[in-house]
């Protein structure tokens, strides 16, 4: 199945619990005022990947680095319902955590008749949901931007005791070509004087 990606990072240490590959899929319609992730949002924008050739990266990298899962963020994953499903569902089968970012509520997600949303929720261990709300910015939880995000833990892997242990990170990477990237959470407008 073919899903849009805007990155993917197969292994890092700052978008959830221990070691992770990290997939950013591309496009996002809801446009949340000061989102730090605009680049994610234009659904023509990114890169057409196989899912079976990202899956299987992902349990090599499990095998070499012992992942403890994967995280999913955008752009907005439910608007790619059916590659997250088919994703998440063999990630669980492979007994991976699986945490998904989203700016919808969980109730919002489950009056859905869509099966692959339902279907994702059902094997998700972690959903980050709420949409960012600039007004109340907030830093001071691991990996979330606004005080109305929520920590919802739909199976028992993890626990908000789990939460309490973890700090925000940053990760900065310099390519062979000079190209800078950062992923994780933190305040960008102090660190980099936006």
């Amino acid at each position: 199945m073919i899903v849009n990606i805007h990155k993917i990072l197969y292994h890092t240490t700052a978008e959830g619990f221990g070691h992770r590959a990290c997939i950013w899929l591309q496009g996002c319609s809801r446009h949340c005022k000061g989102c730090m992730a605009r680049d994610t949002w234009n659904p023509e924008d990114g890169c057409q990947m196989d899912t079976e050739s990202i899956l299987q990266r992902i349990f090599l990298e499990a095998q070499i680095r012992g992942l403890e899962g994967v995280t999913f963020l955008g752009g907005e994953p439910f608007e790619q319902p059916k590659p997250l499903s088919e994703m998440i569902c063999r990630i669980k089968k492979e007994g991976l955590s699986v945490i998904v970012f989203t700016g919808y509520t969980f109730e919002q997600l489950q009056q859905t008749e869509d099966e692959a949303v339902l279907a994702c929720l059902s094997q998700i261990d972690l959903l980050i949901d709420g949409a960012y709300i600039e007004e109340l910015r907030e830093f001071e939880r691991p990996w979330v931007g606004s005080s109305n995000q929520r920590y919802l833990f739909l199976t028992d892997r993890y626990s908000e005791n789990d939460i309490q242990k973890e700090r925000n990170r940053m990760e900065i990477r310099i390519s062979k070509d000079g190209k800078i990237t950062v992923n994780g959470m933190a305040d960008f407008q102090k660190i980099f004087h936006i």
